[in-house]
């Protein structure tokens, strides 16, 4: 005759439910308590029969496992600290979406927050983090070598995701904003445009830099000027972009194109074009950077630069993932993703299509390559 199991505490309406522990699991599948956790905790140690005999009880008992408790054990959390300048808009909702199917595919669970254009917020958000996840992924212009060494543990797994070029000790994922940027402003000149405007991104904002210094190489190399007129500052929002265009069409000589940094900005100048009574492109051309999705669904369809935000997200915590299984490792991988050049309408070509990158570094037949 089979054991019977010791009855399942139920709690009465009205009453306190009782906490199910690693005891009474152990008790109604008949072993110990060491067992009872090995098995719960996937490792080859036990049994097949024992193993599933212990999850079976655990599902009966509607057992759920203490975070902290299993962590004093494990020394893992299996949490992933992010950290983006914001949470709005469809990029950073992309980029979140890539790390978390990731890291869920992983078995790790995300604590995200914000930390926009401000240091103490930014060191805040790290020192919180201390103790509660086992990595981080991080996008801030505001981490440093200085900051990192003052607030997060020597050694502590970090990826840094579109930050400038640091001797921080941690690997960095970056995009190649210069020589999208370059693809944009070349293509817009090859369409006849000669008058070619940016709305540029934040301040201190190391892809808005790199976008800005590949749209004046691009006018240099295509013969065009580039007054500081048509440079209008911005801040990868659509109501900058907006308020960007309006500025732009109150020059005496107006732009024939814009190149707005991010498709936020440039569905907002589409707007302010739109609401000046101007069509797009046969007034004025738009092109962006990022290729978010809403951007093939404005009207006309948005000529942009291709990035594959969502897996920014999905190499990011690749990456930190192979940090946390290498504890030892000491060397820092940089890796930069490649663009291409998506055109749709706005920017006045006759047809959709995607362009290769113009610049000869972006060449290569995988999307990332690894820099010194």
């Amino acid at each position: 005759m089979g054991r019977v199991p010791d009855p399942v505490r139920y709690a009465e309406p009205g009453s306190v439910e009782l906490t199910v522990t690693i005891k009474d699991v152990a008790r109604d599948a008949a072993v110990s308590i060491a067992t009872a956790s090995r098995a719960l905790n996937r490792t080859d140690l036990v049994a097949p029969q024992t193993r599933d005999r212990v999850r079976e009880a655990a599902a009966r008992l509607h057992y759920t496992p203490h975070g902290g408790a299993r962590s004093l054990i494990t020394r893992r959390t299996h949490t992933i600290g992010v950290l983006l300048p914001d949470l709005y808009g469809e990029f950073f909702s992309e980029v979140m979406r890539g790390i978390d199917q990731t890291a869920q595919r992983a078995g790790f669970q995300c604590i995200v927050s914000s930390a926009r254009h401000s240091g103490p917020t930014l060191e805040a958000a790290l020192r919180a983090m201390r103790g509660r996840v086992d990595g981080l992924v991080l996008m801030s212009p505001e981490f440093t070598r200085e900051l990192s060494t003052r607030t997060l543990p020597a050694g502590f797994p970090v990826v840094l995701l579109n930050c400038p070029p640091s001797e921080t000790p941690h690997d960095s994922l970056n995009i190649e904003n210069y020589d999208g940027a370059y693809s944009m402003v070349r293509h817009l000149a090859g369409l006849g445009h000669h008058r070619i405007a940016i709305l540029t991104g934040a301040a201190g904002n190391f892809d808005a830099a790199e976008r800005l210094r590949g749209y004046r190489a691009a006018l240099l190399d295509a013969g065009l000027p580039s007054p500081a007129e048509l440079v209008v500052a911005g801040d990868f929002s659509e109501a900058a972009g907006e308020a960007g265009a309006r500025q732009l069409l109150q020059l005496a000589e107006r732009p024939t194109a814009i190149f707005a940094a991010n498709d936020g900005m440039a569905i907002g100048a589409l707007l302010a074009l739109r609401e000046a009574g101007l069509r797009v492109p046969e007034d004025i051309a738009i092109g962006g950077f990022d290729d978010i999705p809403m951007a093939r669904y404005v009207d006309p369809a948005l000529t942009s630069v291709h990035v594959d935000i969502s897996a920014l997200g999905e190499r990011a915590v690749a990456a930190l993932l192979s940090v946390l299984g290498h504890p030892a490792r000491r060397e820092f991988t940089r890796e930069t993703a490649a663009t291409t050049l998506v055109v749709r309408r706005s920017c006045g070509a006759r047809k959709a299509e995607s362009v290769p990158p113009v610049r000869p570094s972006a060449a290569r037949s995988s999307p990332w390559r690894e820099v010194v």
